[in-house]
């Protein structure tokens, strides 16, 4: 047999895997560094990094040789036992944050359960069961599970799927009065994104999150980050947080956070952490060794020197191309973002363009319809910035005419 051609993989995938995805016609089979190719040897430069997951890079050797290495002594053990590779990522994690304590995942959904679960079960400790509810904000997302989902405010991701789990509230993003007023003897916690991923690429403004903060403290409760997208040094700084002056009480990660490799993490302050005793929340293959391995070996990478000042160099040309393209288009009604999470928001839907996109050699994502982002690797060159704008520029001009 002969190597199968893309179209018949494509067909091969319609054929054997659920339809939950709106997938682009292209079968990747290989990637270093900021470029993919595909089963029929095309390149592409990488803008989409596996949705905000390969900040290294594809492949990068670091990480391979972690995986490679740990792949023959210990691929999975049960959290029944200790295990050397989880107790490394965890003391770095902790190391580098606000937080004293790790509980690991698989992803960044199961994250964000853990963390519903955990603001709910400090105040049951406290005997305030009837203090559940939450507040997250408009536009979010932090997941598809059940909790996650009631979570996450866009309507769309729930048709289908009611009821949802009941203690919920949801308020406008960058509007801490409207939090104060969602606030009922039954709030428990705030929950947000401190940069809105999926949401559009939003922004908070330079107070808001240390007014949250204070609301939080005053009413007592519990101040949620959900890290997912924007962590990992994703936007200059190791997390979104440390922008801003301001600690959350618990913090949730994925995506970023091993390199490729499949992990969640929530973090927490003690005093929270300690709510979560032997039996109350567990995942089976959450901080694996083999994940957790090449989490070490990403934060490594991350940590080392020149490395976030790379994301802040390159965000912040990024966005001054971006900004000269605005003044150059009128279809452009704003640039978006902070560090390496980036979009131009455009006057029409931006499907079209990521599709034109692939087809020269980029590979870029439109979210909320209209909202083009980018969320490349760290390691991205003003070259290969400079050869994205150069398309961008051509394929708006096309379209205006």
């Amino acid at each position: 047999m002969g190597t199968p051609s893309m179209k018949e993989l494509i067909a091969r995938t319609d054929r054997y895997i659920c339809s939950t995805y709106t997938r682009f016609p292209l079968v990747l089979t290989r990637g270093e560094g900021m470029k993919v190719w595909d089963s029929e040897g095309k390149e592409y430069l990488d803008f989409v990094s596996g949705i905000a997951v390969l900040n290294v890079g594809h492949l990068h050797p670091h990480v391979v040789e972690a995986i490679q290495q740990q792949s023959k002594k210990l691929i999975h053990v049960s959290n029944l036992f200790y295990s050397e590779p989880q107790i490394r990522l965890a003391e770095l994690l902790v190391t580098h944050s606000f937080a004293d304590k790790v509980f690991f995942s698989n992803s960044g959904a199961e994250a964000n359960e853990g963390a519903i679960k955990l603001a709910r079960k400090v105040f049951s400790d406290r005997g305030e069961s009837k203090r559940y509810e939450i507040i997250t904000m408009e536009k979010s997302f932090h997941g598809r599970t059940m909790a996650a989902l009631s979570a996450t405010e866009q309507k769309k991701f729930h048709q289908g799927f009611g009821p949802l789990l009941h203690g919920f509230s949801y308020v406008p993003f960058d509007d801490p009065q409207a939090v104060e007023e969602a606030i009922t003897d039954a709030t428990c916690a705030v929950m947000l994104e401190p940069i809105q991923g999926e949401g559009g690429v939003n922004c908070p403004s330079p107070d808001y999150l240390k007014r949250l903060r204070d609301i939080c403290d005053h009413h007592g409760l519990l101040l949620i980050f959900d890290e997912v997208q924007v962590g990992m040094g994703r936007t200059g700084k190791l997390f979104a947080y440390q922008h801003y002056g301001v600690e959350p009480d618990i913090m949730t990660l994925a995506k970023a956070l091993a390199g490729g490799m499949p992990i969640g993490a929530l973090l927490a302050k003690e005093e929270f952490a300690k709510s979560f005793s032997p039996g109350t929340h567990a995942s089976t293959f959450g901080g694996n060794p083999l994940s957790s391995a090449a989490g070490v070996a990403t934060l490594e990478v991350i940590l080392g020197e020149g490395f976030l000042e790379n994301c802040r160099k390159q965000g912040e040309y990024f966005h001054s191309r971006l900004t000269a393209l605005k003044e150059k288009h009128s279809s452009i009604i704003r640039i978006k973002g902070r560090g390496l999470i980036l979009g131009i928001e455009l006057a029409f839907k931006g499907a079209d363009i990521a599709a034109e996109c692939m087809k020269r050699g980029f590979l870029i994502n439109c979210t909320m319809e209209t909202i083009l982002r980018f969320i490349p690797p760290l390691i991205i060159t003003e070259k290969e910035i400079d050869r994205l704008i150069k398309t961008l520029d051509e394929l708006l001009a096309k379209q205006a005419s």
